[in-house]
């Protein structure tokens, strides 16, 4: 990625997200760069640019603004997260194998089970939040080890560089979906990893308002790899929408901190609760995996699960209920959402494979919004309470 020589090279996190990637307003000193709303360029631009589904100059203000976000050479915009996951997968070959762990988001479970191995990929899936399995790594030599952390939606922490040195003993390539946490709270390539993934549509843009994927990467063979699958399979995102993400960017910090500071207060109140059976979330010291959570996250995110010790009927009763939190897919948006996993995000999933991982039919996840949390709080309360 270029370097903007106008920020300097020790700027934090904030500076950059605000002044790294405005390239293309000098003809008219526009403070933010516009939306390139075409399709097609004259031959011979100073930029190079020839036809919107191979680059764009919203798309490289964005590239520019995430590489540095996340410590990154490179990246690669896509129309989704998971057209981000479907880059990565189409740079595998007949008879790959991918080691997975076992509690991925439901989409990228269905394109490995029902896209991938068609194509004779073999995906096998690990629990790898225990170091007891790290030597099937080794023993297997996949092609790519694919991890979550937090996973979604049980919001495991997965030892990134202890499985990243692993996987880099026998070659492998190591790509960490780096959505639940955030390009401000985790940063995957520092710790060992070869691709950090982002559903961009999450807390990257935090509107809730465009879609996008990103693939970053040290890597110029996987680069390669990367802008031939924005153009080849035409997974490219629109310029509108990536200019949305590169506004929303601007107040990551921001938003995080808020969404970090909420998640954790609700968690608390909910786990001091009684009748609750049990509260996830990374910055809890009940976390199973908190130490680690805590070396390799510098906040929790805003994402919690919760178990009432509902059967599924009462568990989406509760959620009708709530009234500050919509029942809806996705999160890392500035409302507050919340999910019942198992009829929605990971209904894809066969039922005893869920159970299996955990995601039993009573789990509500929750996206804490950056609200007022004792407003937050009351709504649950009062949905608990009806």
């Amino acid at each position: 990625m270029k370097q903007d020589p106008t920020v300097p090279s020790e700027a934090r996190f904030e500076t950059r997200a605000i002044h790294v990637g405005q390239d293309y307003r000098s003809e008219t000193g526009a403070v933010v760069p516009p939306i390139y709303m075409t399709s097609t360029f004259e031959t011979g631009n100073p930029g190079n640019f020839d036809y919107t589904r191979s680059g764009s100059p919203n798309f490289r203000n964005l590239q520019t603004t995430l590489a540095s976000l996340e410590n990154a050479q490179h990246c690669t915009v896509f129309a989704s997260g998971v057209s981000a996951i479907t880059a990565i997968a189409f740079g595998l070959k007949a008879g790959d194998t991918i080691i997975s762990e076992q509690n991925i988001y439901g989409c990228t479970y269905r394109l490995f089970e029902r896209v991938l191995r068609k194509f004779d990929v073999h995906i096998k899936y690990v629990n790898l939040a225990n170091p007891a399995n790290y030597p099937l790594i080794a023993q297997i030599k996949p092609a790519l080890v694919w991890l979550e952390s937090p996973t979604n939606p049980l919001l495991k922490i997965l030892d990134i560089k202890a499985i990243s040195d692993v996987a880099h003993s026998v070659g492998t390539t190591v790509v960490v979906d780096n959505t639940f946490a955030s390009s401000l709270l985790q940063k995957p390539l520092d710790l060992g990893a070869d691709l950090s993934l982002l559903s961009t549509t999450k807390y990257t843009n935090g509107h809730s308002d465009a879609l996008g994927g990103a693939v970053c990467s040290n890597s110029d063979e996987w680069q390669e790899k990367m802008i031939f699958s924005q153009k080849a399979l035409g997974l490219q995102p629109s310029p509108f929408d990536t200019w949305l993400t590169s506004r929303g960017v601007k107040t990551e910090v921001l938003r995080m901190e808020r969404h970090c500071a909420n998640a954790l207060d609700v968690a608390q109140r909910l786990e001091a609760r009684k009748g609750v059976v049990s509260v996830r979330y990374p910055f809890l010291g009940s976390h199973p995996q908190y130490e680690l959570a805590k070396k390799q996250m510098t906040g929790g995110s805003g994402m919690l699960l919760a178990d009432f010790g509902h059967t599924q009927d009462e568990a989406l009763a509760f959620i009708r209920r709530l009234r500050l939190f919509t029942q809806a897919e996705s999160l890392g948006g500035i409302e507050s959402l919340v999910c019942h996993p198992a009829t929605m995000t990971h209904a894809s999933i066969p039922r005893d494979i869920r159970l299996e991982a955990g995601v039993t039919d009573g789990l509500i996840r929750f996206s804490v919004g950056i609200e007022h949390v004792e407003d937050l709080w009351t709504d649950i309360e009062n949905a608990l309470n009806a």
